[in-house]
């Protein structure tokens, strides 16, 4: 998949400025974007604030870090099951 060419808060700013009432085609020509861009990027980070992207991102590291730890207690448990041939 091709890399972004704007970083998530851009988009979001990009976004934002529907509300001082440009027209979608407005910002499309000024960012040099196709609406086929903006409007998946308009479902995607839509009712965002830049805040709420870095609370997002925040959360998805955690998970990260909590799966990585289930994956490495579930290897261990493993381990020792088939070490000590006892079903924990």
């Amino acid at each position: 998949m091709r890399k972004a060419k704007l970083s998530p808060a851009q988009i979001i700013r990009n976004l934002r400025e529907t509300d001082s009432g440009k027209t979608i085609p407005e910002i499309c020509r000024t960012h040099g974007i196709s609406r086929a861009t903006f409007y998946p990027w308009q479902s995607l980070y839509g009712g965002m604030e830049i805040s709420d992207l870095e609370q997002l991102k925040e959360l998805e590291e955690e998970n990260q870090r909590l799966k990585q730890m289930y994956a490495e207690s579930s290897l261990e448990d493993s381990v020792q099951e088939q070490t000590l041939g006892i079903k924990l």
